[in-house]
C-alpha cells in the first residue's frame, strides 16, 4: 500500500547537525579565500553582519513554521499570507537554487578526487552522485545521518584550526609569512585596507557562505519533535556563526596576514601548511570533499521535498507526490538527480566561470526566499494577531527588523549591480522569474478553463 506521508525520523542530533552543515560548507572553506582578497580583515564584520540579518530570518521562519503543524515548509505560508503564486514561485525558486547548488558541488567532488586519483573529473562526479542517491532513497533517517557525521568532520576540522590558532597565538610562533599575532590584523593597511568598497563586494560571497541555513525548516515535516527541536537548532545559530565563521576567520588572519593569502584557494590549506603540517594539503583536501558531497547531498533532499511540497500542493506534477516503501519522495529524487547531473555536464564546459556565476545566481535566488519568510511573517503579524499572541516561538523585534533586512538585502542587489563579477549573473537572474511568472499565469488560465467547463456542465 502506497503511503500518503512523509516520515517523522530526524531526531534533534540530526536537526542541529543539519543546520551546522548548512551554515558549514563551500562558502566558508572555498569562497572565504576570495572574501578575504576583498575586504581584508574587515572580512569579520561581513560574516557578522550577514549573519545578524540571517538569524532575524530564521528566527521569522521558525514562528510561521510553528504557528501551523499543517505547514511543510516555507512555500505553504507563502502561499497562505502572500497568495498562491508567492508559494509557487517560491518553491520552485528555492528548487532552482539547490539545483545549482548540486551542479556545483558535484563538479567540486570531481575535482578534489583529481588531487590522489588521475581519473576523469566526470567519473567521481556521477559516482558520489550515483551513491548519494541510493542513501537518499533509502530513509530519510539516513540522510539525516549522512549530514551528522559530515557536518561532524566540518566541526572538528574548524575546532582543530581554531585550537591550533589559539596556542601559536600564545607561543609567538614564527611561520614563513611572519610572526603569529593579533596586529596581524591590522598591520597591513588597517582593517579595511580595501576601503569601503572592498567591504561592500565581500557581501555576496559571504552570503553565499550563509546559503542553506533554512534548510531546517525544509526538514521541519520530518522532525519527531518540530516545537522542541526547531527552536532549538535556531537559537544555536548566533554562537554558531560567531565560533565557526568568525572564530575561524579571526585565527587565519592572525596566523597568516590578509594579503599573502591566495584568493583562488583555500585559506585554511594555506594555513594548515604553515604552520608545517606535512599532510595539510590532503587533510583539508578530504575535508573539502566530504563538505562538497554534504551539500550535494543536502542538495538532493532538499530539491526533492520541495518537488513533494509543490506536487501536494498542486503546483507541480502529481508524480512527485508518490512516495516509495520507506516515505521517501523516490520520483522526485530521481528527477532532481538527473538535473543535477546535467548541470554537471554544463559546469564541465564552463569550468572557469561556472563557479561564479552559480553562486551569484544562488545568492540571489536566496535573497528572494528569504525575502518571501519575512514578508510573510509581516502579513501573518497583522491578518493572524491571534496565532501571533499564542506563539511560543515569537521573532524578536518585529515587525521593524524585518523591514530592516529587506530593506539590507535590496542594497546588497544595488552592490551586486556595482560589481563587474556579479552583474552579468544578476541581469541574467530575472528571466528565471519572468518563466516562471509566465507558467503560473498559464496554469491559472488552465484551471480557470477546467472550472469554467465544470460549472458549464453542471
Amino acid at each position: 500500500m502506497e503511503q500518503k506521508e512523509l516520515k517523522k525520523d530526524l531526531k534533534n542530533r540530526h536537526v542541529q547537525l543539519i543546520a551546522i552543515g548548512g551554515t558549514i560548507g563551500t562558502g566558508l572553506f572555498l569562497g572565504s579565500g576570495k572574501a578575504i582578497s576583498l575586504a581584508g580583515p574587515s572580512i569579520i564584520f561581513s560574516y557578522l553582519i550577514i549573519g545578524i540579518m540571517v538569524f532575524f530570518v530564521m528566527r521569522a521562519l521558525g514562528e510561521l513554521l510553528l504557528s501551523n503543524a499543517g505547514y511543510q515548509s516555507f512555500t505553504d505560508f507563502a502561499a497562505d499570507y502572500i497568495g498562491p503564486w508567492a508559494g509557487y514561485v517560491t518553491g520552485w525558486t528555492y528548487w532552482f537554487c539547490w539545483i545549482m547548488i548540486g551542479m556545483a558541488d558535484i563538479i567540486a567532488v570531481g575535482m578534489y578526487v583529481q588531487y590522489w586519483f588521475d581519473i576523469p573529473q566526470w567519473v567521481p562526479a556521477v559516482v558520489c552522485l550515483v551513491i548519494l542517491l541510493g542513501l537518499n532513497l533509502l530513509t530519510v533517517k539516513l540522510f539525516g545521518e549522512l549530514e551528522f557525521w559530515f557536518a561532524l568532520i566540518k566541526v572538528i576540522t574548524i575546532l582543530a584550526l581554531i585550537a591550533i590558532g589559539v596556542v601559536l597565538l600564545i607561543m609567538g610562533f614564527k611561520t614563513d609569512a611572519g610572526a603569529v599575532t593579533v596586529t596581524n590584523l591590522w598591520n597591513y593597511g588597517g582593517l579595511f585596507p580595501n576601503g569601503i568598497g572592498g567591504f561592500l563586494l565581500s557581501f555576496q560571497m559571504v552570503l553565499f557562505a550563509f546559503v542553506g541555513v533554512e534548510l531546517v525548516g525544509v526538514s521541519a515535516a520530518e522532525t519527531s519533535d518540530p516545537q522542541k527541536n526547531i527552536p532549538s537548532a535556531i537559537n544555536k545559530i548566533p554562537l554558531r556563526i560567531l565560533f565557526f565563521y568568525v572564530g575561524a576567520i579571526l585565527v587565519i588572519l592572525t596566523i597568516n596576514p590578509w594579503e599573502k593569502l591566495n584568493a583562488t584557494s583555500s585559506p585554511f590549506v594555506q594555513v594548515f601548511g604553515l604552520v608545517g603540517i606535512p599532510v595539510a594539503a590532503g587533510i583539508i583536501n578530504f575535508v573539502v570533499l566530504t563538505s562538497a558531497a554534504s551539500a550535494c547531498n543536502s542538495g538532493l533532499f532538499s530539491t526533492s521535498r520541495i518537488l513533494y511540497n509543490l506536487s501536494q500542493n498542486g503546483q507541480g506534477p502529481s508524480l512527485f507526490s508518490k512516495l516509495n516503501k520507506n516515505h521517501v519522495p523516490s520520483n522526485a529524487l530521481f528527477t532532481s538527480t538527473i538535473v543535477i547531473s546535467i548541470g554537471a555536464l554544463l559546469s564541465k564546459l564552463i569550468p572557469g566561470q561556472a563557479f561564479g556565476i552559480v553562486t551569484t545566481i544562488s545568492a540571489i535566488c536566496f535573497i528572494w526566499v528569504w525575502g518571501i519568510i519575512l514578508v510573510s511573517h509581516i502579513r501573518y503579524m497583522k491578518t493572524r494577531p491571534d496565532l501571533r499572541e499564542k506563539s511560543s516561538f515569537k521573532a524578536p523585534l518585529t515587525p521593524f527588523i524585518n523591514y530592516v533586512v529587506l530593506a539590507f538585502f535590496a542594497f546588497l542587489l544595488i552592490v551586486m549591480l556595482f560589481a563587474e563579477e556579479t552583474r552579468t549573473a544578476l541581469l541574467l537572474t530575472p528571466l528565471w522569474f519572468v518563466l516562471l511568472f509566465g507558467l503560473y499565469a498559464m496554469k491559472k488560465k488552465k484551471e480557470t478553463v477546467v472550472e469554467f467547463k465544470q460549472e458549464k456542465a453542471m
